[in-house]
């Protein structure tokens, strides 16, 4: 026994990391944990081509029972991407077409390769589609063999959609089913690949009891959950959405230099928490690191930068990002060769771009009115030279080793190269 009372290698170094908020039965888990290979999944809903900041936390829950010889499950939610998920959703999704869902798919398994190790041994990660028993289903057959186990009652007290409900926005049909079919993927998942642990974020507590109840009703089998604690910054601010938009794990969506870029600038207070949830450095590191002072805590957030990067990325790809950066930042340099790179048209670099259209073009700024806005303000540079003009041309007089450097505050930095 350790000190925080369980038995099982996972449990033990899962809560140490502060992954676990809600579980159905902590004891009958960690029991069985303790025993041998326990199969845990985890839903991902191709809502878009790419897996961001805010899913990371269940990834690497995944990622930590791959580590003590479980068989993680990442179930592709191709069936139920049709329906879309009310949890604590202001308003419905938009229904997306079989195309789109294909590519979101797509995307998402690649965001999952970077972090597990998918294959057929006894602790190598699965990867499941529920449109494989989904889209097979016949109503009536669900009705009568699912339905006839689910109280209205007890599903309107369901957080998620009382919320949205008390609001007065509205609740489909088709999105109350979607908790009915969850269930359903826990028991497919159980019947099929032995699942016995279904693992999400805590607004997905009243569905993962729900799929819970559903096994022990139908099957007879005893089967478990675990949520994580949703995650906001030590300001309050929502984990993985920065004023730029969402912190992709996909390099074609985020450059890995604004990926290392955002985890560099993690606030004091959240070095330690974010050191252990999301890097595999040993506990005993990260509490050295985490107990920094002062300007030493900025070398702290420099290694968080670097390990949360590498599983993403690659080693290799964050120690670039870390290496462009202190040049950036350290040694002032105009053309860090891992900055992420905006193309434009010799002739057009040539005849000159007003700054400000370039600060919008470049990702910088989202429209033109917030471009002067921050010029106004002293926030735009170009070469590290603060903009005066807001129609200033930028041309391909002012490249340096090829490029231009552009910036938005001290943080956010582009190179204008001629394409």
């Amino acid at each position: 026994m350790v000190e925080n009372g369980y038995q099982s290698p996972f449990m033990q170094e899962a809560a140490a990391r502060g992954f676990i908020f809600q579980c159905t039965d902590a004891q009958a888990l960690d029991d069985a944990m303790a025993k041998g290979s326990v199969a845990a999944y985890i839903g991902f809903d191709p809502t878009a081509d790419s897996l961001h900041v805010g899913s990371l936390i269940q990834i690497m829950m995944l990622r930590l029972l791959q580590k003590h010889g479980h068989r993680p499950v990442a179930l592709m939610g191709g069936g139920t991407a049709r329906i879309g998920d009310p949890s604590f959703r202001e308003e419905a999704r938009r229904l997306m077409t079989e195309e789109t869902i294909t590519t979101n798919l797509a995307g998402i398994e690649g965001c999952l390769r970077q972090f597990l190790t998918f294959g057929e041994g006894a602790s190598e990660a699965r990867l499941v589609n529920n449109a494989d028993w989904l889209d097979k289903l016949a109503y009536i057959d669900l009705l009568r063999d699912v339905g006839v186990h689910f109280s209205i009652n007890r599903m309107l007290a369901f957080d998620s959609v009382k919320s949205r409900l008390d609001r007065e926005q509205g609740l489909t049909f088709l999105e109350f089913n979607y908790s009915i079919l969850q269930s359903y993927d826990f028991r497919e998942l159980n019947r099929r690949h032995g699942v016995t642990l279904q693992l999400g974020g805590s607004d997905q507590w009243g569905n993962i009891v729900s799929g819970v109840d559903l096994v022990r009703r139908t099957d007879q089998k005893s089967v478990m959950g675990l949520t994580t604690p949703l995650l906001t910054t030590a300001s309050g601010a929502k984990m993985g959405k920065t004023a730029n938009g969402a912190v992709w794990l996909s390099e074609a969506r985020l450059p890995v230099f604004d990926y290392w870029q955002f985890w560099r600038n993690t606030e004091d207070a959240d070095v330690g928490r974010f050191l252990r949830l999301f890097t595999d450095l040993p506990l005993e590191e990260c509490a050295r690191l985490e107990a920094l002072e002062g300007a030493e805590i900025n070398e702290a957030k420099k290694v968080l930068a670097t390990e949360a990067t590498a599983l993403c990325h690659g080693r290799k790809a964050a120690l670039a990002a870390a290496e462009a950066a202190r040049q950036t930042f350290e040694e002032g340099k105009v053309a860090a060769a891992d900055l992420p790179v905006h193309e434009v048209p010799l002739s057009v670099l040539t005849e000159g771009v007003p700054v400000f259209r370039l600060l919008v073009e470049a990702g910088l700024a989202k429209t033109n009115g917030e471009a002067r806005r921050l010029i106004r303000g002293g926030g735009a540079r170009v070469n590290n030279q603060p903009v005066a003009d807001e129609n200033r041309l930028v041309t391909q007089a002012d490249a340096v080793e090829g490029a231009v450097r552009l910036s938005s505050g001290k943080k956010h930095h582009v190179l204008i190269k001629a394409g």
